[in-house]
């Protein structure tokens, strides 16, 4: 199967002016304005007795750009932080009205969204419902093909705590077991068992590649088809040293205090000064439109006692081991995969996604790369859709997967 490498850059500039004209606004919630849906059941070992169980449910009101009428659920589910320890995840769960005319039962696909914020009010499944969800373009796609879709909300989104930002781990359970909660709940009507997906770009690539390795060892009941891992930070040391002075570099500091989260005991936010933990405790409540503005081009090495850029103290001991278990490639996908990272790109490297594809060729994995001409990681993650749609619609037809790997 021929997976295209070109595209028309008028139709993708076309395309990302509409999602930038509501990705790159505030969203004018605050921290502290999501509602008691996001709060967990005490004690949490009573509503979790497998991964993927449902803690509770309601429904979601959002509109999205499809002619194709669906419903939608806000859910809480059981699910494994970096650790193995149980927490409680919140995501949506949405379900094409229409009925599925496709052989055999209605897939699902485990949508990953990309980078939201760390603030409560960044929680996709409250997005939704206040118009200011970026990632619509997608999930409509998919519901137009006939998908069920489920999307995680990830660790500390809405609910207590901290968000683990591009940890593989919690990521990868997250996605894995809001797909199990899709087929346990039976008000969305979607199949307990059939085929199943995985979907995601940018901080989404890093989730949907690690729900990929992970899927055959932590959810092996789950039919996976493939995965589309597009624009994936599957390095984060080589994304670190990428952003820092870049118009997103509020991302690189969303990593820090990801890894404080998970790795409380190494000591991240030790190497910030005054100013650095000012900074650190402002962009723990943003959303992503707000840290672009407001800390866009900031050079990192303002932010450290020692004068030196955070990149540097990421690279070394005590640091570096918690940072390198988040790599990508290590472990081989038992499911094709389709990987996609523009040459361009402004925001996570090139080399970042276009390694991690070499390490799962390495290690014998179906992989499918394709380099990308458009310029800029927005552009190109509309310019990967109708891609990404064509790849997983053959894998749920049974076609051969592509493959090119030692050709890339």
């Amino acid at each position: 199967m021929h997976m295209p490498c070109r595209h028309n850059r008028i139709a993708a500039f076309a395309a990302t002016i509409a999602v930038l004209s509501i990705g790159l606004r505030t969203s004018p919630v605050q921290a502290g304005d999501v509602g008691g849906f996001y709060a967990p059941p005490s004690p949490l070992a009573s509503y979790c007795f497998n991964n993927g169980d449902v803690i509770k449910d309601e429904p979601s009101s959002f509109v999205l750009p499809t002619q194709t009428p669906y419903s939608a659920r806000r859910i809480m589910y059981c699910s494994r932080d970096t650790s193995g320890a149980r927490m409680a995840v919140t995501g949506t769960v949405i379900t094409p009205a229409l009925p599925w005319l496709g052989s055999g039962p209605r897939p699902i696909i485990g949508f990953a969204v990309g980078t939201q914020g760390m603030g409560d009010q960044c929680a996709p499944s409250y997005q939704f419902t206040t118009a200011t969800e970026y990632e619509t373009a997608g999930i409509a796609a998919l519901l137009n093909a006939g998908y069920g879709v489920a999307v995680s909300d990830y660790q500390g989104m809405g609910t207590p705590g901290v968000p683990t930002y591009l940890n593989r781990n919690a990521l990868g359970h997250a996605v894995l077991d809001s797909i199990r909660a899709a087929q346990r709940l039976t008000s969305a009507f979607l199949p307990a068992a059939g085929p199943v997906a995985l979907w995601g770009y940018s901080e989404g690539g890093l989730a949907s590649g690690a729900a990929a390795e992970l899927q055959s060892s932590y959810a092996p009941e789950l039919q996976l088809k493939g995965a589309y891992v597009g624009s994936a930070p599957a390095d984060l040391q080589q994304v670190a040293q990428f952003l820092d002075g870049k118009q997103s570099v509020a991302f690189l500091l969303y990593m820090v205090q990801g890894l404080n989260a998970a790795y409380p005991k190494q000591g991240f936010l030790d190497m910030f000064n005054a100013a650095g933990q000012q900074t650190m405790s402002q962009v723990i409540k943003e959303c992503a439109p707000q840290s672009v503005v407001q800390h866009g081009f900031l050079q990192t090495s303002t932010l450290t006692n020692d004068g030196r850029p955070v990149p540097a103290h990421l690279a070394e001991q005590p640091l570096a081991p918690a940072v390198n278990q988040q790599l990508l490639g290590l472990v081989a996908p038992a499911a094709p995969v389709y990987v996609v990272h523009s040459q361009l790109d402004d925001i996570v490297s090139y080399r970042a996604g276009h390694d991690g594809a070499v390490r799962w060729c390495n290690r014998g994995a179906t992989v499918q790369f394709d380099a990308l001409d458009v310029p800029g990681h927005v552009p190109a993650a509309v310019a990967a859709i109708p891609l990404a749609l064509a790849y997983i619609k053959s894998r749920f037809d049974g076609l051969p997967a592509p493959y090119n790997c030692g050709r890339f």
